[in-house]
């Protein structure tokens, strides 16, 4: 049964924030010779990793509302910049709009499972909804407007 991870997106105030921090990074990756992959680094392992990797998703929570999500594409081992082991949760490049939906702040990751995971936006809807300041867009939210 697929599960999925929901994580802060600290620093980003948009999804165009964290399509642009994402596309730079990639880009870095290229010029130093590195295989161009996305991934974020994370202290703990899930330790579901079957059930996400069977179509699980990292839905990113920006300025306190789920906004997009993007899918896993593997769990894998590695290090943080100082040498402390870590895990990557490999990520697919394309950013997916999902319908705004309010999450109190957390620290770390947490399950998602998938009846709880808010609907994907298709096409002019999440345009309209992506241009949206991100204020009006949480109070839509919360009042269940959008």
């Amino acid at each position: 049964m697929t599960i999925h991870l929901v994580k802060l997106c600290v620093g980003c105030d948009s999804i165009e924030d964290l399509a642009a921090w994402q596309a730079e990074r990639l880009k870095q990756m290229k010029k130093a010779r590195q295989k161009p992959e996305l991934f974020h680094r994370t202290f703990q392992s899930p330790r579901r990793r079957d059930e996400l990797l069977d179509g699980g998703s990292l839905y990113w929570v920006i300025k306190g509302i789920v906004l997009v999500r993007q899918r896993l594409t593997d769990l894998r081992e590695g290090t943080k910049d100082d040498g402390t082991p870590c895990c990557l949760l490999m990520l697919d490049r394309k950013l997916v709009p999902v319908r705004p939906t309010p999450r109190r702040a957390f620290q770390g990751w947490r399950y998602l499972a998938a009846d709880e995971v808010p609907e994907d936006l298709a096409g002019g809807e999440a345009d309209g909804i992506a241009s949206m300041p991100p204020r009006l867009r949480k109070e839509l939210a919360e009042l269940g407007l959008i």
